[in-house]
């Protein structure tokens, strides 16, 4: 029987990816000898797919045409030892769901390719088609490297495809990028001997970093395709135009979107889009950070979109740069995603607050955020509760300042003299003095002031 959610789920994917959704498909049987489908065929689509003709841009680079995308079931998973000349069998996924995604040879390098891949897994993830984790093998690509002779301007010197390689086994970007590489370098050895490439099928082997012959490369003939006899065809109108209707937004159009309506940059907004749960955690933030900053607004002139939008670049930046460098890398260190974070929106755009305010400084903020991760509280109380609170008492300052100078005669007469970096020696002595709590601006001026400079 047809796997519903696969066919749904397969829309979808087309629909996110450009193509045409026929009214009708059906399935084919594939029929080849080998250890993973031991039945001797698979059931695949082959005249009829799901979805086909579509295409995929990346930030504005040429489009990558999507020939295809048709549903089959999967194979077993076959473990090559080239130690020991065997091979294993794992049949736990045989037979279960698995959409193709074919492209047209559009891809230019492996930098391209790598990207391509990056930004289809968005696109997954986005519309909840898969987690496409590629080192869980949720996502897997099969590479075909063909190589040609190109002009000045990289345009093709022929109108006819040399003979491709494909490539398997590669279970991460980074493995993609590598092995891509490793075999346009072993094809130009190649072609410069004065030969070509024998179409054939090679594995990826990590540990040594190059390709490994596998088998001959087959074509459709080969597999002689006909009618899935047991399986009727699909009417995909009614699935087709339900999941029109609830496609989200896309990556691409996010990413735009989060530039152009909160400020973040091109990389950060990279980041969000492409860690599930990002995007949406830090819209929220921003929007509650002019919230906070509404609230704190006594004359009551301004609103909360209206702050946001003055100082859109400088509070964007306060942002993501402790939402993507520094509570990411905590949650990194810990093991956990974005989904395991208890602190609400609102108190992180209080947190948020509290810096700009400067009423608590950097080092200090970091030991808050900290805290507001490990119990979810509010971080104005946790401030109170561990002294973390940045202190403008001019009083303190002024005593700190004096007690450091008198114990520290070396470095105020070399200040004195006109070495004037050792200041910054000076203020981070306050600071450790008041542990984190004295404002360093303030604490320079006094400095400034009691040596007379």
């Amino acid at each position: 029987m047809v796997n519903a959610e696969a066919i749904r789920l397969g829309v979808r994917t087309g629909l996110a990816l450009g193509c045409t959704i026929p009214d009708t498909s059906h399935f084919d049987r594939k029929n080849y000898f080998y250890p993973d489908l031991p039945k001797g065929y698979q059931i695949s689509q082959y005249d009829f797919p799901i979805a086909e003709h579509g295409q995929l841009a990346i930030d504005g680079a040429h489009p990558i045409g999507i020939t295809r995308a048709h549903l089959e079931e999967d194979a077993a998973k076959n473990i090559h030892d080239a130690d020991s000349n065997a091979t294993l069998v794992d049949y736990n996924r045989s037979s279960t769901p698995l959409l193709e995604i074919v492209t047209e040879p559009d891809l230019r390098s492996p930098a391209e390719a790598k990207a391509f891949l990056q930004e289809l897994q968005a696109i997954l993830r986005a519309i909840r088609a898969s987690e496409a984790d590629m080192e869980k093998g949720y996502m897997r690509c099969d590479a075909n490297v063909s190589l040609m002779p190109v002009d000045e301007n990289n345009l093709p010197l022929q109108h006819t495809l040399n003979p491709k390689v494909e490539v398997k086994n590669m279970n991460s970007f980074r493995s993609v990028e590598r092995a891509l590489q490793y075999e346009i370098e072993r094809q130009t050895v190649i072609y410069n001997e004065g030969k070509l490439a024998s179409p054939e099928t090679r594995g990826w082997d990590e540990n040594k970093g190059v390709t490994v012959s596998q088998r001959s490369k087959e074509t459709s003939a080969d597999y002689r395709y006909f009618p899935e006899p047991d399986l009727p065809p699909l009417d995909l109108i009614t699935i087709r135009e339900e999941e029109k209707s609830h496609l989200p937004e896309l990556p691409t159009a996010q990413r735009l979107r989060l530039m152009d309506e909160w400020g973040f940059t091109a990389d950060d907004a990279r980041f969000l889009v492409a860690n599930d749960g990002w995007a949406e955690y830090a819209e929220r933030v921003m929007g509650e950070l002019g919230g906070w900053m509404e609230a704190d607004d006594l004359e009551n002139k301004k609103r909360g979109g209206d702050f946001l939008a003055e100082r859109k670049t400088q509070l964007a930046k306060l942002a993501t740069g402790w939402l993507t460098s520094k509570l990411a890398g905590l949650l990194a260190q810990q093991g956990k995603t974005i989904a395991d974070v208890k602190i609400e929106a609102e108190d992180f755009a209080e947190f948020l607050h509290l810096i700009d305010q400067g009423k608590v400084n950097s080092a200090n903020a970091q030991k808050l955020l900290a805290l507001m991760l490990e119990n979810g509280e509010d971080p104005s109380q946790i401030m109170e509760e561990h002294n973390l609170g940045q202190s403008d008492d001019p009083k303190l300052i002024e005593e700190v300042v004096t007690q450091l100078i008198i114990q520290n005669p070396p470095q105020a007469a070399q200040i004195k003299a006109g070495k004037v970096a050792l200041i910054k020696w000076f203020v981070g002595a306050v600071m450790k003095s008041t542990e984190g709590r004295a404002n360093p601006v303030q604490a320079e001026e006094e400095i400034r002031k009691q040596l007379g400079i």
